[in-house]
C-alpha cells in the first residue's frame, strides 16, 4: 500500500496540503456519482485553462465550484455532529494542532509545513 500524498486528518474530513486544512470529498457518495463529478471537475479545470476569454473562465470557474459542491468539498459541510468548517485554515490554528504536531516530519513536510 502506498502512502497517500497529504496527510488526513484523523476523522477523515481533510488533508493538509500548503500548511492549510481542504476538505475531503464526502465519503457517503456513491462511487459512480464520486466518479462523474471527478469526471466534471476535470473537464471544467481544462476548460478553465483553455478559456479563450475571461467570459469563457467565469463560465468553466462556474462549472469547477458545482462539481466541486457535489463532491462535498465546498458548500455545507457533508458531516452532522455540528463541527465548524476548517477548511482553509492553518492545522496548528485549529483542533488539529495536536495532532498535526505529532506527525512525522516527513508528512508534516509533504503537508508544507
Amino acid at each position: 500500500m502506498t502512502a497517500r500524498p497529504y496527510p488526513v486528518t484523523p476523522d477523515g474530513r481533510y488533508f493538509v496540503a500548503r500548511n492549510r486544512l481542504w476538505r475531503c470529498t464526502d465519503p457517503t457518495l456513491a462511487d459512480a456519482e464520486r466518479e462523474a463529478a471527478v469526471y466534471d471537475l476535470m473537464r471544467a479545470r481544462r476548460q478553465v485553462r483553455d478559456a479563450a476569454d475571461d467570459a469563457e473562465r467565469r463560465d468553466a470557474r462556474r462549472l469547477v465550484d458545482a462539481a466541486k459542491r457535489r463532491l462535498g468539498e465546498r458548500g455545507p459541510v457533508w458531516w452532522s455532529d455540528g463541527a465548524p468548517d476548517l477548511n482553509r485554515h492553518a492545522p496548528h490554528n485549529t483542533p488539529y494542532a495536536a495532532w498535526f504536531a505529532g506527525l512525522p516530519a516527513e508528512e508534516r513536510g509533504r503537508a508544507g509545513a
